[in-house]
Formats: structure tokens, sequence, C-alpha cells
């Protein structure tokens, strides 16, 4: 992002994965090329979650899962090529979500940050017509090292003892290790040994070291640093997310008077948000955008108080082109769109949780 935007005033930033295309890719990718690999997937996704949550391992975050698995990706053959190349095969876009795009690009300078690895996000981007210059993602190189048979070899062996392993279970709550099970603890203990111990003297254990995923924290620098470099305050922001690595960078915009929106987001993004969005259509990021565009932060949750056709008509914030459209997309009634409190979070989030399932294919993301 070295170069100067031509739009001033307010800017979108979205995540990727959620609220424009449908994927876990890099889950989807481990299944495709490593032996049982939704399984492996699973349990090092939830091992990745219990050093960030439960034993708060230094250096561990939300959305290392992405680094931790490369090794063994890498030891089943993944190349850039192939990454690439099964990105754009498997694509699935959200419907609506590449219009989305192009409409907010046409209002005011937008942006993607995603924890996503470059190969993913250079298909996405092909794909919805969006500037690959205009993102922020994790950078990889799978082609940097060779591995020698050996280490192949000891790579798969120990994916399958990964895989074989219990998945763990962590209590709502936990705070420690001493909250788990006496099982889950023994399988704590055996990945520390596999990931901290047994792989760090192997040649493809830099790309654990050397990777670093676009987690929380790494969205939130680099939509504040977006900000910096168009001179515009975080209040003239919009940012639409959807996950765990999305709460602080949604819970930032709203502390700063922007428009922070979950879009089938779980608990830990909804808890953060200021809208919760729950569509199988990115239309309505569309409306939003609009509106945002025009009246700001309170213009649009304005509308959210008379959330209707005829509220959105007679708010007058709205293209009437966009507003048929949006009636077209929605003949059977408005998808929920709510401003989050405590009241409205349990009935937006048990309602998110079945859409993500419906657009995403998967209920545990």
């Amino acid at each position: 992002m070295d170069e100067a935007f031509p739009f001033e005033g307010k800017i979108l930033v979205s995540d990727l994965q959620g609220p424009v295309t449908a994927n876990d890719n890099a889950r989807e990718l481990t299944s495709a090329i490593v032996e049982n690999g939704d399984r492996f997937f699973q349990a090092v996704r939830r091992y990745e979650r219990a050093l960030s949550s439960v034993t708060r391992k230094e250096g561990v975050k939300p959305g290392d899962t992405l680094r931790l698995i490369l090794p063994f990706l890498k030891a089943y053959g993944a190349t850039d090529s192939s990454l690439l190349r099964f990105s754009r095969e498997s694509m699935r876009v959200v419907p609506g979500a590449d219009k989305a795009m192009r409409f907010a690009q046409e209002l005011m300078s937008s942006f993607i940050v995603s924890t996503s690895y470059e190969h993913y996000m250079g298909a996405a981007c092909d794909l919805i017509g969006f500037p690959f210059e205009n993102t922020f993602c994790t950078r990889l190189s799978m082609d940097m090292l060779e591995m020698e048979d050996w280490e192949v070899e000891t790579l798969q062996n120990l994916a399958r003892e990964i895989v074989r392993l219990p998945l763990l279970e962590v209590p709502d709550g936990a705070s420690g290790v001493r909250d788990l099970g006496p099982d889950d603890r023994l399988v704590l203990r055996r990945l520390d040994e596999i990931f901290w111990t047994e792989m760090t003297d192997l040649s493809s254990y830099q790309l654990v070291s050397q990777v670093n995923p676009v987690g929380g924290d790494e969205k939130a620098t680099s939509v504040v640093e977006i900000c910096k470099r168009m001179s515009v305050p975080l209040e003239d922001c919009m940012y639409v997310g959807d996950g765990e690595t999305d709460a602080r960078i949604l819970q930032v915009v709203k502390r700063s008077g922007g428009l922070a929106v979950a879009f089938n987001g779980n608990l830990p993004a909804l808890r953060e948000a200021e809208v919760g969005v729950v569509s199988d259509n990115a239309i309505v990021t569309s409306i939003l955008a609009e509106l945002f565009y025009r009246g700001g932060r309170d213009g649009a949750l304005e509308v959210l108080e008379d959330w209707s056709l005829e509220g959105l008509r007679g708010n007058g914030g709205v293209h009437e082109y966009l507003l048929r459209e949006f009636a077209r997309t929605f003949p059977s009634g408005m998808p929920t769109v709510r401003r989050l409190d405590k009241g409205s979070l349990p009935f937006i989030h048990k309602e998110s949780v079945g859409m993500r399932e419906v657009v995403r294919g998967y209920a545990d993301l």
C-alpha cells in the first residue's frame, strides 16, 4: 500500500472470508492434501485456541493455525503454484459480495484485511475485480525451502499421530490448564512436545517461526495504518468482519465512533461489533456502506430503528436502484440487521450460527 489512493473522506475495510468469500481456505486446503486432513486441521485449530485463550502461550495468537500447519502442508506436497491453483478452483463468493465491493469502491476508498494466505487473497481479488494493492494478508512462500525425504516422513508420521489424538475440549470460561479434563491435559502436553520441541530442528520449522499470520492485532494495526495514510480518522471508517481475529478492530472502530459491523459473526465478533447482520447475501453491505458514506455512523444506526424497505425509502440515504435490487434479493422479507446490545446479542448470535453454516458450510468456524 505504497501509493496514494484517489478518494478522501470515509473508507470501508472488510475481512475476506465470511463477508466476501464463503471458504475456509486453510481448512479446505488441508483437507484436500493432508491424510485425514479435516480432522488434522480441527486438531491443530483447537490446539491453537487452547494456547491463545487458556495457556496464553507467549507469541501465539488467534489465527496462528495458519503457520502451525505449514510444515505439514509442505510435507504433503504443497507449493506456491498449487496453493494458488487450489484457491482459484475452490473459490466461493458470498452472493452479492462482488457487487458490494465494487459498489463500495465507487463511494469511498476500500480495503480488505485478512488472515488468509496471499495466494487465496490474490485469487479472490482476481475473481471479484478488487485491487490487490489495497489488501493486507498473510505473506508466505512455500517454495522458499526444500525438504528431504526423511523430514517428509517425520512430518507425515507426526500428522498421523495428531489425527489419532482425541480432539481437545476446552470448557467455556476455562482460564488455565487446571480447568481442562485430565485427558485433555495429556493431549495438550503431547501437542506441546510436537510443536515446540520435536519439530524445532526441522528445516521446515522456519515456516512456523518466520510466517506471521495477520491475526487480531495485525488487523487492528493495518486498519489504523490505512487511516493514517489516508488522513482519515477512525470515526470515518466502516469495518465489516465475522470472526475472532476481527474482534479487536471491531472494538477499536466502535470505540472511535466508526461503524463496526459483524456479518454472520461468531460470538467474539458480535460482542465487539455495534451492528449485527444475518444474511445469505452481501447486498446488505452495500446498503450499510451507502448509509455510512452519506450519514456516517449515526446515519446508519438511525435506519436500524425502522429497518424496513419503507424505512429505507423514507430515509433517502440509499439510491433507488439499490433499493430495487435489495427488494428483488429479499422478496419474502428483510434480512436481520440490528444494533447489538445485551438484549439483542443472544438472538443475533443464534441466527448467525445457523447462517454461517448455510453460507460457509461449517458450523464450527
